[in-house]
């Protein structure tokens, strides 16, 4: 048995001196997170399978769910492997038009045509904005989501330039929807939640799309488009000891109890470095040789793997902006603990 499936679906904690972590380093946290980082809600770490720290803040506790904000990218990248090893989409290369044979582009938008999923996964398809202003609120004032980010994609730039858009991604959840007949929220309960454990995530009868509806104290279940697909960048709800089962997964290459839930070469692919230190959806590190794997989101969530130290952190965070980088309280207090 591998040494991570051993207590995962228990989740039991352990003395961190027995998971070689410093116990004194660990309860600094306590300290430093409500000086420092105080828009986390919680967090929890886990080393060998075991939770060797777990803290939460605000009324908060292990059920409450919390928005994950850009998490969902990384999750959604999970699905689309899903969806590949099934068949339901041929290869990670499948031109992304192929999906949308209805939509027609201009003829002389040529660029649109050659862009592909790994584009979409690796955030190199251009668009025609710059880079880090994305206007996101327009995408979400339109009645078709899904039309507004292919008239969008291909429009500017080049193929190949790291450019960093949720509209790609609210693609990838489109495509999700229509390679498998059901919504991302809908996929990913099947063949991702439920064989970790995790608990099922509801739909969501969408009232309206203002910012807290689609961003802020109003995100419950999985946030959805007026054509009901789940927002492929962002409005996913996890609890943080889910959001720890996910990273944990990834850690043991996909295999969870005996099962192969994700394929092992996907999360290999998606975690391999590149230049531009982004693999399919999720952020990659490197500090002082050492490698780790990031799925983050906008106010300080954060799935961090760490494949030497055997650990995964996850935290979740309230919505602030210019929250704190959570890799510096990673490099600085949260590795450091880790003995071996």
């Amino acid at each position: 048995m591998n040494r991570n499936d051993a207590h995962a679906a228990e989740w039991q904690a352990a003395d961190p001196a027995a998971l070689n972590m410093d116990p004194d380093k660990l309860a600094g946290l306590d300290l430093l997170i409500p000086s420092e980082y105080g828009n986390i809600h919680g967090i929890v770490i886990v080393k060998n399978g075991y939770i060797a720290y777990e803290r939460y803040d605000h009324g908060c506790g292990p059920e409450d769910a919390h928005h994950m904000t850009s998490v969902t990218k990384s999750i959604l990248s999970a699905l689309i492997g899903m969806a590949i090893d099934d068949g339901s989409i041929q290869h990670v290369d499948q031109k992304v038009l192929d999906f949308f044979p209805e939509y027609v582009p201009d003829a002389a938008d040529e660029l649109k045509r050659d862009i592909t999923l790994r584009h979409l996964l690796t955030m190199t398809a251009p668009y025609p904005f710059e880079e880090w202003h994305e206007p996101l609120e327009q995408m979400c004032r339109q009645p078709d989501w899904v039309k507004y980010a292919l008239d969008l994609l291909g429009r500017g730039g080049r193929i190949g330039a790291f450019q960093y858009s949720t509209a790609g991604a609210h693609l990838l959840s489109a495509i999700i929807s229509r390679s498998t007949g059901r919504s991302a929220r809908e996929f990913a309960n099947e063949r991702l939640f439920h064989p970790l454990g995790m608990r099922s995530i509801p739909d969501y009868d969408m009232k309206s799309f203002g910012f807290d509806d689609l961003f802020g104290h109003g995100v419950r279940g999985w946030v959805k488009d007026p054509g009901h697909h789940s927002a492929g960048g962002w409005g996913l709800t996890l609890t943080p000891r889910d959001m720890a089962r996910f990273g944990l997964l990834y850690l043991n290459r996909g295999m969870w109890n005996h099962r192969q839930v994700i394929p092992e070469t996907w999360i290999a692919e998606s975690t391999a470095p590149n230049p531009n230190n982004y693999g399919y959806l999720w952020w990659l590190h490197e500090e002082n040789g050492m490698r780790a794997y990031s799925a983050l989101g906008d106010g300080g969530n954060l799935i961090c793997c760490v494949p030497e130290k055997n650990l995964v952190a996850a935290i979740a965070s309230a919505f602030i902006p210019h929250s704190r980088d959570r890799w510096t309280l990673m490099k600085e207090h949260i590795l450091p603990a880790a003995l071996d």
